[in-house]
C-alpha cells in the first residue's frame, strides 16, 4: 500500500539521519560560529572554502539541523543539481525566493563552484537583497573571488572559514563511530590523516573486511587494500585501464581515451561515468580527489612501466590535441596538458577557474576600446597606457579581454602581437617591442617568413599573482606558443616580476631580460624564447621528463638556428662529405629542425639520406637531369677530382661546371625550404 511504503521511506531517512549525525565529528570552532551569526551576531554571510572530501557538506547539513532546531526556515541550493549557466541563475533565484520575503530564514548554497558565475550573482545581485536578519551559508573548494575582500562593504558582513583536515583526536573519534579496531588505526591515519573522505573511505573498507587485520598493518600496501575493497573487481582490464587513464588526466572524454587506449572507447566511457565515485563537468569525467590518488598511487607503485607508458600516451594525445583544438578548446586544453606536470614545478598549476571561476576570457568588442584604456591606467600609469591605446587601434584582434562573469566588466587584457619586420612607429610607440626587435637582432635574427611574437599585459592589481586572471593569461600564451607556424621568437613582458615568476620562467627555457623599459616608474622585463633552437615538441618533452632540466645547461636537443648563407654553406661542405659519415656527424646540420623531423635516430645518416634523397629527385625529371647526373658523378660516383666527373660524363668542363653550380644551388635551396616549413615543403 503506498501509506506502508511512505513509512518505510521515512524510516529510512530517520537512519540514514541518524548514521550521519553520529559520525559526525569536530568543527567546534566552525560551529561556534554558526551559531552566534544564527543568534543575530557576526555577520550575514559565512563562507566555507575546501578541497574535496574535507566535510563541507556534512557541516552544512549539521548546520541545517541546527537551524530547524532553532526553528528558523531553511533553504538549500547544490551547485550539483542547477542546471548550467545562464539557465542556473534564474533556478537558483526562483528555488532562494522565500529568503528574501523572511528575515528569519536560512540560506545554504553547496558547491558553489559547480555553476560559472553563481558566486558572482550571489554577491552583486542576490545577497544585497536579503533581509538584515537573514543568514547565508555559502560553500565550495575555492576560496572566496578576491572582490568579496576589495569591498569595504562586505568587511562586518562576511566570515570565511578555511575547512581543514580533522585534529588527531577528531580522527580518532571518526573511527571511533565507525567501529575500526585498534591494531588498523595506525596505518589508517598514516595513509588518510585527518582528511574525512579518506577515513571514511579505508574505516568502511577495514571493517567490512575481515581479513583485513592482517593488510592494515604498515607492512602492506595501504593503497592496494582500498582499491581492492572500494572499487573491487572491474570487469576486465580494458576497464581497468580506463580507470587509471581517468585518475591520472585532469578529465577524459571518450576522445581521450580513444588516443590512450585501444578498445571501444564509447563503452568504456559509459562504464566510467555511472561508477559512484567518478563525476562529469561540461569537459569531461573526473574522479573524487582521494580516489584519484589512491588509483594513481596505486599504478605507480604496482606497474611504474605501465604507468610511464600510460602518462606518455595521454601527454601526445594532448600535446596534439593542443595544436589542432579549436579556438574555444585551447584554454581547456592546456589545462589538461599542463595537469600532466602536477609536482613538477610547472609554470601553471592547474586549477578550476577556467570552467568554474568568475573569470571568463573573449575577444574585443564594440565599445571595450575605453574601458580597457581607463584599465590600463589604473593597471600601469599613463605611458602604459598610450601603448595600450597604440596596439588597440593598429591591432585590435590582437586582444583577449578577460572579465567579470557576473557584470562582464573588465579586469584585464592581453595582446599577442604577431610581428615579421621591424617597423620604426611601432617602436617608437612601444619600447617592449622596440626591446624585443633589438634582443632578436643581437642573438638570432629572423629569417624568411618567420616572425616574433610579445605578450602584452594590463592587469587590474587586485587579479594579479596567484589569480584566476593570471592563469588564463598564462594558459592562453602557452596555447599561442605551441600553435604558431614559423615563430621564431616568443617575447613576453612582465612589469616587476617577483622572484617566483623569473624562477618558473627560467625552468621553462625562457631566458630572463631585465629592465628593458620602464614606465610609470616602473621596471618591465622580457622573458624571451627561441622557438626556433627548442621546438614546441622538444619543449614539452622537456617539461614532461623527471626532473625538469635544468635550461641554464645545455641540453642535446636544443636545435642550430642557421643563416640562410651559414645553412647553404652547410650544405655544400656535407656534399663535399657525403661519403664519409664521420665527417657529417660534425656538421651543424645535424642539430637543424630538417635533421631532427627527419625519421631515424642517428643524425648523420639521416643527413646522409636526405641529401641523397634530394639528388636522386632529380632524376625523375628530364628538364633536371642534367643536374642529377652532375650531383651524383661529384659527390657520389667516387670521383677523385671534378674534371675526372666532367670526363666521366662526357662534358666540356664549363657545361659540367654550370650543371653542378645549378644542381647544388638546388639542393640547398629545396633543403632550406624544408628547414623553414618541414617536410611539406614543396621542393
Amino acid at each position: 500500500m503506498p501509506s506502508g511504503r511512505k513509512g518505510n521511506s521515512e524510516l529510512l531517512g530517520r537512519r540514514l539521519q541518524a548514521a550521519r549525525e553520529s559520525a559526525f565529528v569536530g568543527r567546534r570552532e566552525e560551529l561556534a560560529i554558526f551559531r552566534a551569526a544564527l543568534s543575530g551576531g557576526r555577520c550575514n554571510v559565512l563562507y566555507l572554502h575546501g578541497p574535496g572530501g574535507i566535510g563541507k557538506s556534512a557541516l552544512l547539513r549539521r548546520f541545517a539541523r541546527e537551524a530547524v532546531s532553532a526553528g528558523r526556515p531553511v533553504v538549500q541550493l547544490d551547485g550539483r543539481t542547477l542546471g548550467p549557466a545562464p539557465e542556473a541563475e534564474a533556478e537558483a533565484q526562483a528555488q532562494a525566493e522565500a529568503v528574501l520575503r523572511d528575515e528569519r530564514a536560512v540560506l545554504f548554497v553547496d558547491t558553489v563552484e559547480r555553476v560559472q558565475g553563481l558566486e558572482g550573482w550571489l554577491r552583486d545581485r542576490f545577497l544585497p537583497r536579503l533581509p538584515v536578519g537573514a543568514l547565508v551559508v555559502i560553500a565550495g573548494r575555492l576560496p572566496p573571488d578576491v572582490l568579496w575582500r576589495a569591498d569595504p562593504g562586505w568587511a562586518g558582513a562576511l566570515e570565511v572559514l578555511a575547512l581543514r583536515d580533522l585534529p588527531a583526536r577528531d580522527a580518532e573519534a571518526l573511527m571511533d563511530c565507525c567501529g575500526v579496531a585498534d591494531e588498523l588505526r595506525e596505518p589508517l591515519l598514516a595513509f588518510a590523516g585527518g582528511h574525512p573522505l579518506a577515513l571514511l573511505l579505508g574505516a568502511a573498507v577495514a571493517v567490512q573486511d575481515g581479513g583485513a587485520s592482517t593488510r592494515w598493518t604498515p607492512k602492506h600496501d595501504v593503497v592496494a587494500t582500498l582499491l581492492d575493497q572500494l572499487v573491487g573487481e572491474v570487469p576486465s582490464r580494458a576497464h581497468r585501464h580506463a580507470l587509471e587513464i581517468c585518475a591520472h588526466a585532469y578529465v577524459t572524454t571518450e576522445d581521450l581515451l580513444r588516443a590512450a587506449l585501444p578498445g571501444d572507447a564509447g563503452r568504456l566511457f559509459d562504464w566510467l561515468r555511472r561508477l559512484p565515485f567518478v563525476e562529469s563537468s561540461s569537459l569531461g569525467l573526473y574522479p573524487h580527489d582521494v580516489v584519484r590518488e589512491v588509483l594513481n598511487a596505486d599504478l605507480r607503485w604496482r606497474d611504474p612501466q605501465g604507468y610511464a607508458a600510460m602518462h606518455e600516451r595521454i601527454h601526445t594525445a594532448l600535446a596534439e590535441k593542443v595544436c589542432t583544438a579549436a579556438e574555444s578548446d585551447v584554454l581547456s586544453t592546456v589545462t589538461a596538458l599542463f595537469y600532466l606536470y602536477r609536482g613538477k614545478n610547472a609554470m601553471i598549476e592547474p586549477h578550476s577557474w577556467y570552467e568554474e571561476g568568475e573569470i571568463q576570457e573573449g575577444a574585443l568588442r564594440a565599445g571595450d576600446a575605453e574601458k580597457l584604456l581607463r584599465l590600463a591606467r589604473m593597471a600601469e600609469g599613463e605611458e602604459s597606457a598610450a601603448c595600450a591605446a597604440f596596439w588597440l587601434e593598429r591591432r585590435p584582434a590582437a586582444f583577449r579581454v578577460y572579465r567579470r562573469a557576473g557584470t562582464g566588466e573588465p579586469v584585464a587584457c592581453h595582446a599577442w602581437l604577431r610581428l615579421e619586420t621591424p617597423d620604426d612607429e611601432e617602436c617608437a610607440a612601444d619600447p617592449i617591442v622596440a626591446a624585443a626587435w633589438e634582443h632578436a637582432r643581437a642573438t638570432s635574427p629572423l629569417r624568411a617568413g618567420e616572425h616574433l611574437a610579445v605578450g602584452r599585459s594590463w592587469v587590474l592589481p587586485a587579479y594579479r599573482g596567484n589569480s584566476p586572471v593570471t592563469d588564463l593569461v598564462q594558459w592562453r600564451v602557452i596555447g599561442d606558443c605551441l600553435r604558431s607556424e614559423r615563430m621564431a621568437w616568443s617575447c613576453i613582458a612582465v612589469r616587476g616580476p617577483g622572484r617566483d615568476r623569473r624562477e618558473s620562467c627560467r625552468r621553462h627555457g625562457m631566458r630572463e631580460i631585465p629592465d628593458v623599459a620602464c614606465m610609470g616608474g616602473q621596471s618591465y622585463t622580457l622573458f624571451v624564447h627561441d622557438w626556433r633552437a627548442v621546438p614546441p615538441r622538444s619543449w614539452l618533452r622537456r617539461l614532461n621528463r623527471t626532473p625538469v632540466p635544468d635550461p641554464s645547461e645545455p641540453q642535446a636537443d636544443e636545435l642550430a638556428v642557421l643563416s640562410q648563407e651559414e645553412f647553404s654553406e652547410a650544405v655544400r661542405q656535407a656534399l663535399r662529405h657525403l661519403a664519409r659519415p664521420g665527417a657529417l656527424a660534425g656538421s651543424p646540420l645535424t642539430r637543424t629542425r630538417l635533421v631532427a623531423e627527419h625519421p631515424g635516430g642517428d643524425p648523420a645518416e639521416a643527413l646522409r639520406e636526405l641529401l641523397e634523397g634530394t639528388i636522386e629527385a632529380l632524376d625523375g625529371d628530364p628538364r633536371s637531369a642534367k643536374l642529377h647526373r652532375a650531383l651524383t658523378a661529384t659527390f657520389m660516383g667516387g670521383a677523385p677530382t671534378q674534371e675526372l666527373a666532367a670526363e666521366r660524363l662526357g662534358l666540356p668542363f664549363t657545361t659540367y661546371r654550370r650543371h653542378l653550380t645549378a644542381g647544388v644551388e638546388h639542393v640547398c635551396q629545396h633543403l632550406w625550404q624544408r628547414e623553414l616549413y618541414g617536410a611539406a615543403a614543396r621542393a
